[in-house]
């Protein structure tokens, strides 16, 4: 199977929206691999300043000036597939991720992030990132291990809902958040629009479930994809709803405005999964639920809440 790569440029990057009627950047046939170059999300003001000595890429001072700024993130894209349709599934191996600065951000403003009235003044930190050691290391002092993903992997959305912003994770993915998504996972995408139109960004060099502050470690990554179709057999969809799959984990993922309801549907999406994979009734599934899945908050800042359940393999199949 082939391997494309697509840097980071003006052409290639947007800002802020999914869609299903943006143009390709390249098509690929199923099982290729493709190489995507993202930039950190920030606009010029979070940039390090000059005397920092951190370096920029130097795509990023043309994407800030030439790509029309939306409501988001920048991300890399899309790539189609060939002869993927909706109703079909998308499933993206993340094959490798490569930190592309030596430094990140992570920051907010009044009236965002889980504690929107508690603080009435912005604060930004550039935190080094030290590859060697595989570290980040804050102005304070203190230093975290890395373990880098991206925070905004998916497909366009369906068509009926025009351009939308890359900020609210849906049934197409998006701005999943999901601090398990690294080097080594999969994850599994609805198609809604012919091609599937696969986007990535928001590289988060770590990051802690709830982000609670607005951001993780905001960074420039490099990641290479495996996307292979799944075609959809007889009249239902091939996959209603995005999961995922690590080397020792099945994962659900609900999102919604209310918490609450962002936990139901990640359970009844677990449910769902156990009860296709194995010859358990929906009540012998949810009560294994109660008893051995693990289900955490995902992010609490990106209007539409997240939860994830996670499915230890060897317990059920």
């Amino acid at each position: 199977m082939a391997t494309h790569r697509i840097a980071a440029t003006p052409t290639t990057v947007r800002w802020g929206v999914f869609a299903h009627d943006i143009p390709p950047v390249i098509t690929i046939a199923s099982g290729d691999s493709v190489v995507l170059e993202c930039v950190s999300a920030g606009g010029p003001e979070a940039m390090p300043p000059p005397e920092s000595g951190f370096t920029v890429p130097a795509c990023v001072a043309a994407i800030h000036r030439e790509v029309p700024r939306g409501r988001g993130h920048i991300i890399t894209g899309p790539v189609a597939v060939e002869g993927a349709a909706p109703g079909d599934m998308l499933e993206v191996r993340v094959e490798a991720i490569e930190f592309g600065a030596d430094w990140g951000f992570c920051g907010f403003r009044p009236l965002a992030g889980t504690l929107p009235d508690d603080f009435a003044e912005p604060f930004l930190s550039h935190i080094a990132i030290d590859r060697a050691r595989n570290l980040c290391r804050l102005p304070h002092g203190a230093e975290i291990p890395l373990a880098p993903f991206f925070g905004v992997m998916g497909v366009a959305p369906r068509p009926g809902f025009g351009a939308i912003s890359t900020i609210e994770p849906r049934a197409h993915g998006g701005n999943l958040d999901n601090k398990e998504l690294g080097v080594g996972s999969t994850l599994f995408l609805p198609v809604w629009a012919p091609g599937a139109l696969f986007s990535a960004g928001d590289g988060h060099g770590v990051q802690g479930d709830g982000e609670v502050c607005i951001n993780g470690l905001e960074t420039c990554l490099t990641g290479t994809f495996t996307l292979v179709l799944h075609k959809r057999q007889g009249a239902a969809p091939a996959l209603a709803y995005p999961r995922a799959e690590t080397a020792t984990h099945y994962i659900s993922m609900g999102m919604d405005a209310d918490l609450d309801d962002a936990m139901r549907l990640a359970l009844r999406e677990m449910i769902g999964f156990i009860c296709a994979r194995t010859n358990l009734s929906r009540q012998e599934a949810y009560q294994f639920c109660s008893l051995a899945v693990d289900f955490h908050v995902t992010q609490t800042v990106n209007g539409e809440k997240g939860v994830h359940g996670m499915l230890r393999k060897g317990l059920l199949f």
